[in-house]
């Protein structure tokens, strides 16, 4: 099964996404912050992340440089 990962602290943006994603089949991770979306990325290594780049603490700049960084 495909794998996606949302990374995003607004909730109100990923329980959304991630129902209507769940319901084309797909397997989704949601992390609100960006410390626990790279641990989840790291844990599961989903076929795709969709990131959003303003978080506070982590930025999605700096998930996105982390993850680069262990591939």
């Amino acid at each position: 099964m495909t794998t996606i990962l949302i990374i995003d602290d607004e909730k109100l943006i990923t329980a959304p996404l991630s129902r209507s994603l769940r319901s084309l089949g797909y397997d989704v991770l949601v992390a609100h912050d960006g410390r626990t979306g790279l641990t989840l990325a790291l844990e599961h290594q989903p076929d795709l992340v969709l990131l959003d780049v303003m978080m506070p603490e982590m930025d999605g700049w700096e998930v996105c440089r982390h993850l680069r960084a262990k591939s």
